[in-house]
């Protein structure tokens, strides 16, 4: 065994039915970044840690791949509770002299608190993070108040727990408890083992209901820089029946011509959206001169531009598109447009905006020679 490797395990088997949504708290975005991905560089970044590995849902590869993008971390699968996911894991992993198993609802991880929990495994077989009690306690049946409860010695108990590797797998397989352990502090101690408590962070909170993640939002806004891009797309008019325009099909007595579908309208917003992240323009990510993209799908384009803000950890606030041209009159599909839009890149409606103007007859657009658009996109990004 590899007495000097380190490894990080995650535990991210959750269904998260407490917080409902249809999609598991683990995946959920904070500031624009998953929940699980949050930890993963908490723990990848750290010096002392050679290696993550994370345990998951069965089925949610899918979605941890998403999640992580270009991260690397191993994954295995999980069980039915807790502790058989974690025993999954240690298995999984094989070979490691430490081990630090964190709740993924946890993703915000000072560096300190490692180091106090690495430090704490040259004496003893584990360390666990814990912040003392500041309320005061009371016992509380079904709504009446009832007696103190001294708080002298009590701590809340947090997340990454440092074990020995062999110390806590072993503890684990020989686990043989009526009632599952709510940690794995208490499975090294049924085991016989000393674990020592060391002082954890407020930031190591739990995210486990809607509020949580509301605070979560509002702490890392204090940390983000609003950016603003702007996008402007032309195409000429072709022969044809229909034209294609934030991603509906429009029947109108020509075409757009352009490489693509000529989407005057995704293009525009595509473009402001890279203007954000200072990261090209559309014809740089997708040139007209690749075969791949004749008669390509713009929305695939617009959120191949999300994606990347994403990426950076963005949240898209809102984009504000204008279409520039006499015919056909965009105000009965103003809604369907706006709809698109929101589902393309999975905002609500009311943060889209389409608005349409002529240029009395003036300019090309005035000739009905072609259509022109342009587009304001404002987005969240970490401060760098």
């Amino acid at each position: 065994m590899d007495k000097n490797r380190t490894v990080a395990l995650i535990v991210a088997a959750g269904s998260g039915s407490r917080m409902g949504g249809g999609i598991p708290k683990q995946y959920r975005k904070v500031a624009g970044v998953p929940v699980i991905a949050r930890a993963v560089d908490a723990l990848a970044s750290h010096p002392a840690i050679d290696a993550v590995h994370v345990v998951i849902g069965a089925g949610q590869e899918a979605q941890l791949s998403e999640a992580l993008g270009e991260r690397v971390a191993t994954s295995s699968s999980g069980g039915a509770t807790r502790r058989e996911s974690v025993r999954a894991g240690l298995e999984a992993i094989g070979d490691a002299g430490r081990v630090l198993i964190h709740d993924a609802a946890r993703p915000f991880l000072p560096p300190a608190v490692i180091d106090r929990l690495l430090a704490a495994l040259e004496d003893k077989a584990g360390a666990i993070p814990t912040l003392s009690m500041v309320d005061t306690l009371v016992r509380a049946d079904g709504g009446v108040l009832g007696d103190n409860v001294p708080r002298e010695g009590l701590a809340r108990v947090q997340t990454p727990q440092a074990f020995r590797f062999d110390t806590i797998l072993a503890a684990h397989r020989d686990w043989s408890g009526d009632a599952e352990p709510t940690d794995d502090a208490q499975v090294a101690r049924a085991a016989g083992h000393t674990v020592l408590a060391v002082p954890g962070d407020i930031m190591l909170e739990k995210l486990t209901h809607e509020a949580d993640f509301a605070a979560a939002e509002a702490r890392l806004g204090a940390i983000m820089t609003s950016r603003v891009g702007m996008g402007y797309d032309v195409h000429a008019f072709a022969e044809g029946d229909h034209i294609m325009l934030c991603g509906l099909k429009i029947p109108h007595s020509h075409k757009l011509a352009g490489h693509s579908d000529a989407d005057v309208g995704l293009h525009a917003i595509t473009d402001a959206l890279l203007g954000t992240i200072a990261d090209g323009d559309i014809g740089s990510h997708f040139p007209p001169s690749d075969a791949r993209w004749k008669g390509a799908d713009s929305g695939a384009f617009l959120q191949h531009a999300a994606s990347l803000v994403s990426a950076r950890g963005g949240i898209i606030d809102h984009v504000d598109l204008t279409i520039i041209c006499e015919a056909p009159k965009i105000g009965p599909h103003r809604q369907a447009m706006r709809e698109r839009i929101a589902e393309l890149l999975a905002l609500s409606i009311n943060r889209v905006s389409v608005k349409a103007t002529t240029t009395e007859q003036l300019g090309f657009t005035g000739r009905r020679e072609g259509m022109a658009a342009q587009a304001v996109a404002s987005v969240r990004l970490p401060v760098e």
